[in-house]
């Protein structure tokens, strides 16, 4: 999910408890809410980098805990550093560590856990374990999700001004805030009903049959464009077929419309290209693998894309894996690179 609404997320999450905030605190769950990104750093040095470290170093719990201790640890040293001048407030206590590490652990986690949401998803354990999880509820931009944080917390500062203005006293109430609360309940509405369109979305692909062909199994995932369309990947004996799912109304559900990825044979090419180090480890990511094989005039190419991405997502998530092979089986090289950009 973008920096947005993560961020927006962790401040609606200190709202809720904001006359139990210690100095620094809403700051200290917005930064830990927005810095597990820092793994993106990746797409500076090429897709290879992106891939290993993005949703894997600081969105997994081992770099994730380790994270927040840093972030923890430098609001402990500012607190010590920069003074506190508020000339109507006491002075507060100072910041111990268990007490940051317990508001940037919490902006921490919520990031991790809304990326689970993705259709991305995190690498939960790594490093000892480099599988992506993820259930596939919302794209990484959902702006419907986005325009719910930014409305629910920017409606009392909406209210506060037109109070102000008809001269109504201010409230002192030192409460949670009822918006944030609100807004949260809202958010997390937003995501069971996206689970139910989800559902849908999976009943209409497995209970037809593409071409004749029947569904071993299929995922639905969310598109950038609306809620209710969804895209279907179907896996049948012999291909893989993808297809926009209109939920809203399944009786638009066309499935003869489906765009049909015929499976490989076994050949010993594309066994050795599944055996590398780098196809197992894209196995782990991919959510709907599909391998294609290129004869050229003095080797092999073997290519590994992942179907839950359209052709024309421009998002450096959509990697292939590709390796050559010279004629003699013998490997030339292995890579990753992103899918949108043509590399020879």
């Amino acid at each position: 999910m973008e920096p947005f609404t993560h961020a927006f997320t962790s401040l609606a999450l200190s709202q809720t408890a904001r006359h139990r905030l210690p100095r620094w605190g809403t700051l200290m769950m917005v930064a830990g809410g927005v810095a597990p990104d820092i793994d993106a750093i990746g797409w500076f040095f090429g897709p290879s980098a992106f891939f290993h470290l993005h949703r894997a170093v600081f969105h997994s719990l081992l770099g994730g805990f380790a994270l927040a201790c840093a972030v923890a640890y430098i609001f402990v040293d500012a607190d010590k550093k920069i003074p506190f001048t508020h000339p109507q407030k006491k002075k507060p206590a100072p910041i111990t560590f268990p007490v940051a590490l317990l508001f940037c652990g919490i902006g921490v986690m919520s990031h991790i856990l809304i990326d689970l949401l993705c259709t991305v998803g995190v690498d939960l354990f790594w490093p000892f374990y480099n599988r992506f999880y993820g259930v596939n509820l919302v794209v990484s931009i959902d702006l419907w999700m986005l325009a719910l944080l930014i409305f629910g917390l920017l409606f009392p500062l909406l209210i506060r001004l037109v109070n102000e203005e008809i001269g109504t006293k201010k409230s002192k109430k030192k409460g949670p805030s009822v918006a944030a609360i609100a807004t949260l309940v809202l958010v997390v509405a937003y995501l069971g009903a996206r689970y139910e369109l989800r559902a849908k979305a999976l009943h209409l692909l497995l209970y037809r049959d593409y071409f004749g062909r029947e569904a071993d199994s299929a995922h639905a995932y969310p598109t950038f464009t609306s809620p209710f369309l969804w895209r279907g990947v179907i896996t049948t004996d012999d291909t893989m077929e993808v297809i926009n799912v209109p939920v809203l109304n399944g009786d638009e559900f066309e499935n003869s419309r489906s765009l049909s990825f015929y499976k490989p044979q076994p050949t010993p090419d594309l066994k050795a290209a599944q055996a590398t180090v780098s196809a197992k480890r894209f196995m782990l990511y991919a959510g709907d693998p599909y391998a294609k094989l290129e004869n050229r005039e003095d080797d092999l190419r073997v290519e590994l894309h992942d179907l839950r991405f359209a052709q024309d997502d421009t998002s450096p998530e959509n990697i292939v894996m590709r390796v050559q092979f010279n004629s003699f089986l013998k490997e030339r090289y292995e890579k990753f690179i992103y899918a949108t950009v043509f590399v020879p």
